[in-house]
């Protein structure tokens, strides 16, 4: 299979407009948690604080560090311009899983309260279950991997 067919159908996709709900909902979630790691903002701590506390603290290898970061911020990006958005949803549903289950010990249900020790997996669940059916459904209307793959009759 060429370069190009196997790209063209990674960025295939139709026209539904729930798809573009999906991976604009899981793009907006997503991005600023990736802009924590990467620069800092909304209280993060930036590059070099997160891969320290991803392989020091967390025991991480670096590669699987460094594409956890990249997952939520280029693939956040990517997610909101619908572009790779199959490649994008599967690093932030990877970066999920394993975050998930990193707060497995925790039970299910979100910290609410405060009553418990952190956070559940419950909110790692529902964006596992978006990023596959972005990988399944693709980018949708509005998407660039649509723009880019529409043909006309």
């Amino acid at each position: 299979m060429q370069l190009s067919s196997l790209l063209s159908r990674v960025a295939a996709t139709g026209d539904s407009l729930a798809p573009a709900v999906l991976r604009l909902a899981l793009g907006v979630m997503i991005l600023p948690h990736g802009l924590q790691k990467t620069f800092g903002w909304f209280g993060g701590y930036g590059f070099t604080g997160t891969m320290g506390f991803l392989t020091g603290t967390v025991g991480a290898p670096w590669i699987f560090a460094f594409l956890a970061i990249l997952a939520e911020s280029v693939g956040g990006l990517m997610l909101l311009a619908g572009l790779g958005t199959r490649v994008a949803a599967l690093g932030v549903g990877a970066t999920m899983l394993v975050a998930g289950w990193q707060h497995r010990a925790n039970g299910f249900f979100m910290n609410w309260s405060g009553q418990q020790k952190g956070e559940g997996y419950e909110f790692h669940l529902l964006a596992i279950g978006i990023a596959v059916a972005l990988m399944i459904l693709g980018g949708g209307r509005f998407s660039a991997d649509r723009a880019l793959t529409r043909t006309t009759s």
